[in-house]
């Protein structure tokens, strides 16, 4: 039984368990739902639902791996913030989970997949393309813009699951110490003087900045970037 429930879900992608109890039943298999459900859970095929509708680029998490090397795995996200004028602004947080490098922080007043794409094409341009990107279901990172960027570019999108942000802890741990260091020590007046703050901040966190996690060294050395700096972006 578990090889056709097996068989069923390969070539039934969008079939639930439901839907394989019925092709079971019609096929003369003398089975309940509930034995259904075990067996179809016990072989993992309830993950297939995590890799995002249409993305070609994305992956299941089941073979998730720690990064080994600079440019293995990087993690996204955005930051919520405002002007001391009260505009809101969203900042685009990346890290390279490996050596803990930042290679960005953009900040603008709205973002869209294809601002995304912009910025991260900017970047890899100057320091290389990541392997694996973590983010989040956001409609900015499951964008079409996004998920071509991705095919075409050779890289993978690793979605976390609805509600569980220990998917990306990586960014999370970030996005708190950049706001706790960062964005709750200033007051940013405008897009240009957020950009600025911002940039020093990063510079300092790649450059100077001791983390524990690796050693108490910098990231930008682990990064074998010349001369161990941040390149400006």
């Amino acid at each position: 039984m578990e090889p056709r429930i097996k068989e069923i879900c390969e070539t039934r992608v969008r079939f639930g368990y439901r839907r394989i109890h019925v092709l079971l039943r019609r096929e003369g298999w003398e089975i309940n739902a509930k034995k259904t459900y075990r067996v179809y859970k016990e072989l993992g095929m309830q993950l297939r639902n995590k890799t995002p509708k249409r993305r070609v680029k994305a992956k299941l998490r089941e073979d998730r791996e720690e990064a080994v090397y600079p440019n293995d795995v990087w993690a996204m996200d955005f930051v919520h913030d405002q002007l001391a004028t009260g505009r809101k602004i969203r900042i685009l947080t990346v890290v390279d989970t490996f050596s803990r490098y930042v290679p960005v922080l953009d900040a603008r007043f709205s973002y869209k997949g294809e601002d995304v794409v912009m910025t991260l094409d900017r970047i890899c341009r100057k320091i290389g393309y990541p392997k694996t990107i973590r983010v989040d279901n956001g409609s900015e990172f499951v964008s079409r813009d996004m998920d071509l960027w991705a095919y075409q570019r050779g890289v993978t999108l690793d979605f976390s699951r609805p509600g569980k942000p220990t998917d990306n802890a990586y960014i999370e741990a970030f996005n708190s110490k950049l706001r706790s260091e960062c964005l709750n020590a200033h007051w940013f007046m405008g897009l240009e003087d957020t950009a600025e703050k911002l940039e020093a901040w990063r510079r300092d966190y790649n450059e100077e900045r001791p983390h524990s996690a690796i050693g108490n060294k910098v990231p930008a050395a682990l990064m074998k970037l010349p001369d161990a700096s941040s390149p400006s972006v």
